[in-house]
This record gives C-alpha cells, structure tokens and sequence, in this order.
C-alpha cells in the first residue's frame, strides 16, 4: 500500500510534466519577443500596456524576457487583446491510433483527388516536379483534357512562413509549364493555374486578416471562381486563387480578403 501511495506521489515528475515545462518555456520565450516588438511597434512604453491590463511594468518586461510560462492564460489573452493581437490557443488535431501524422493534409488531398475525378479530370497526388528531389512536389496536380489546363492545387494546413510558401508555389508553376508541354505531345501548350487550399482555422483567419494586401497581390484570381473550378468543374481563373477547405465537412468556400480603399487622393484616374 505504501509503494502504491508513493508512486503516485504529486512530487515525482512524469516525462510528458518534463517535456510540457520545455515547451512551456520555449512558447514563453516566443510569445516574449512578440509581446516586445508588437509594443514597441505600437509605440508603448512597459508601463503603459501594463496599466492597459493590471500589470506593473517590471512584470511586462518579464514576459517579454520570456519568463511567462506559469503566467495565466488570461493573462496573456488580455495582453494580445490590449495590442489588437488577440491569441488564437488550441490543441493540434486530434489523430487516432493508427492514422496518418498528416491526416490533415491528406483530408484535403483526399478530398481534392475526389473533385478531380468527379469532374473527369485526371489528378496525380504528390507530383514531383523535381524527379530527383521527390520531397518537393505538387500536393495535387489535375489534368483537364477538354480545358488543356494542369491546375496546381497545393493545401496548406498552416503557414508558416508566407513568403517561403510563395516563392515555393511559383517554382513549382515555372516547372509545371516545362510539364505542360511535354503533356500537349505536339499539340497547343497546356496552361498552367494554381491555386491554394488553406484549412479553415482560427489561426489561418487571423493570418488572413493580418496580411489582406500581401494575399491580395498574391492571389489576385476569383476565389468564388476557383471554387466552382474545382468543385464543379467550371474552367480556372485566370490568376492564381485561394480558397478555403474545412476538414470537417470537406467543403470549400471562397475567401474574402478585405482591404483597405486607398485614400481618394492616391486613387488612379482609372479607380475614380
């Protein structure tokens, strides 16, 4: 009876109690340095965004040293709310024994490879454009015969580094148009479009919203077009697009990316 008692004593440290105070201060450490920059880049002193939410500023300069791993969540909320950052917390998606590491992901494919067949277009799933550098690939590459069009649809479940994300998209539409010739065989070229599938989470929202003119000038294609060429077969836009995929229900919708108007007076001649 003893030993059971003392096995389960609250003092001895399990290995996920071990792992999840590492990662806590890592997550401190993170969310330290953006609590400074975003102050600093609203020009805030310490002490004026501890008074927006009960701290002193010795205790702000703390967290943005990333001493804040046994801080409250409500703390940090209030802190991301007083900076108009409000956080976006959650688990990562659940996956059962058993199941793929990047269920996510292949829901999307899955459900991308699905459309693409429904439509009679042919789809490959993980198109390598780089044969030698298989890792590198096309998440779902559709083949429309009637249309002459290889459609590019990469999902991301996160970004987490736009431009990176951008700059890999557009390498692999350069390479897709080498493809598109060798699939023409003689005849007019296929065109080349592409599009991406981002999951619809509050994380990728926030992204959203926060970069409205980078996602405009990215994807400057009819989201609502893009998702009537995928889902119901209609010919692609012209520009690149982005649409959403909820993993839940397995549906796209187009996205709205709200901009701000430029002012009157630096509007062209063409806008007035």
């Amino acid at each position: 009876m003893f030993d059971a008692v003392a096995s389960m004593s609250p003092s001895r440290r399990t290995q996920s109690t071990i792992v999840g105070a590492r990662e806590a201060s890592a997550i401190a450490a993170t969310l330290g340095r953006d609590l400074r920059a975003t102050r600093r880049g609203r020009r805030l002193t310490q002490q004026a965004l501890g008074a927006r939410v009960g701290l002193s500023h010795a205790r702000v300069g703390e967290l943005e040293r990333g001493n804040g791993a046994r801080a409250p969540i409500e703390t940090w909320v209030a802190l991301g709310i007083a900076l108009g950052r409000p956080m976006a917390i959650s688990f990562s998606r659940d996956v059962a024994p058993g199941e793929p590491a990047d269920a996510g992901h292949l829901a999307g494919q899955e459900a991308l490879l699905r459309l693409a067949r429904e439509q009679g277009r042919r789809a490959d799933f993980e198109l390598a454009t780089r044969p030698q550098d298989p890792g590198n690939s096309i998440d779902v590459c559709a083949r429309d015969d009637r249309l002459r069009v290889l459609i590019i649809e990469e999902v991301w479940n996160r970004l987490g580094d736009l431009g990176a994300a951008a700059r890999t998209t557009a390498r692999k539409v350069a390479e897709a148009e080498s493809m598109a010739v060798i699939v023409a065989g003689g005849g007019p070229a296929y065109r080349v479009a592409s599009c991406w599938i981002l999951m619809d989470t509050a994380a990728n929202r926030g992204l959203v919203n926060a970069y409205p003119e980078i996602l405009g000038a990215r994807f400057p294609g009819s989201s609502l077009g893009w998702v009537r060429a995928l889902r119901d077969g209609g010919p692609p836009p012209a520009r690149p697009g982005v649409v959403w995929f909820d993993p839940r229900s397995g549906r796209l919708s187009p996205m709205r990316v709200r901009r701000q108007p430029a002012p009157a007076s630096k509007r062209s001649i063409v806008d007035r």
